[in-house]
């Protein structure tokens, strides 16, 4: 198997394993706050925003551009975290959860289109891939059921 395909593998993996983390949860558990300031919800925003944030990054990979645009900078992690929870914050639980699934499906349509050679383990696809998607799943994943067991959910 090759590391995009075996990338692409963990992502879905990670991502079926954190939606059964989230699985169940009704709109006061989505919307409880727990993660500092964030609720469940926020984590889904926050994890979306990076999907679509970053998805573009991918297509244009897949043209051979520069992944990132001049002048476009994400070292502000905390502030980018911000954005996208805010950007989301009048919406419902079930809305954010669709919106997982589309960003999701969206990103990985994304990076199939990047060539293999760009997946060797330390490229920019293949940091970029692991970090918003299967890292991201299983961190807040893990966050999750912690939170879950705590509250006997």
């Amino acid at each position: 198997m090759s590391a995009k395909d075996e990338l692409l593998r963990q992502a879905q993996e990670e991502f079926k394993a954190f939606k059964a983390a989230i699985r169940g949860l009704d709109e006061r558990q989505l919307t409880e706050v727990w993660l500092g300031t964030w609720s469940t919800k926020e984590i889904l925003a926050h994890i979306s925003g990076w999907q679509r944030e970053l998805g573009p990054a991918l297509e244009r990979m897949a043209r051979g551009e520069r992944p990132i645009p001049e002048g476009r900078n994400y070292n502000d992690v905390d502030s980018w975290n911000a954005r996208f929870a805010a950007a989301k914050k009048n919406t419902t639980g079930p809305e954010a959860l669709k919106e997982l699934d589309a960003s999701h499906e969206y990103f990985l349509a994304q990076a199939a289109k990047v060539s293999e050679e760009r997946f060797v383990p330390g490229k920019t696809a293949h940091t970029l891939v692991n970090q918003i998607t299967a890292h991201h799943y299983k961190e807040h994943g893990d966050q999750i059921r912690a939170w879950r067991q705590s509250k006997g959910l």
